[in-house]
């Protein structure tokens, strides 16, 4: 099963310092009942698409709570054995977090497929939404939009060979 894993550039160094996302349970994002009725789609490609919107959201959760973290969103789309992810209690068909899953046991940098991270360009616009969430969370309008601006930026793919080179600025931070 594809889970999308959300990180900062810290964390993702951690986890290639280390060889592990974590030792469980993760937060995740995944093709799930939830998301498919959020989503309103039988096209997988458009379903895998949206759980990774959903990575990236929480992502931007991360970095509005770590102000030192770099201003760019972080993803890990790792394989895992089905039975790994869970959407389980408290993890319903929540509206708010559609794909949420939870991940147990240890996660090995190895399994990832890819990483997605922003290019510097979305830079600005991240480090707007991060501050604006909280209030867009609220029902701000206004700060909605500037998280909007965020998600308008779409996630680079990078090759999992090419995590040194993303976070060598960040390794021992």
């Amino acid at each position: 099963m594809r889970v999308y894993v959300p990180l900062t550039l810290p964390g993702l160094a951690e986890a290639h310092r280390t060889g592990e996302l974590g030792a469980g349970p993760l937060a995740a994002y995944a093709v799930t009942p939830a998301l498919r009725e959020w989503y309103a789609s039988d096209d997988t490609e458009e379903l895998e698409y949206a759980a990774l919107g959903q990575a990236a959201l929480a992502s931007l959760r991360l970095l509005a709570a770590d102000p030192q973290a770099p201003r760019r969103r972080a993803v890990v789309a790792v394989d895992v054995p089905d039975g790994a992810a869970s959407a389980g209690p408290g993890r319903g068909p929540d509206p708010a977090e559609p794909g949420e899953v939870r991940v147990t046991g240890p996660v090995p940098l190895a399994r990832a497929a890819a990483v997605h991270v922003d290019s510097d360009d979305a830079e600005a616009d991240v480090t707007a939404a991060a501050v604006a969430l909280a209030a867009a969370d609220a029902g701000d309008d206004g700060a909605r939009s500037v998280v909007d601006g965020a998600e308008d930026h779409e996630l680079l793919w990078y090759a999992t060979q090419e995590i040194a080179n993303l976070v060598g600025p960040y390794e021992g931070s």
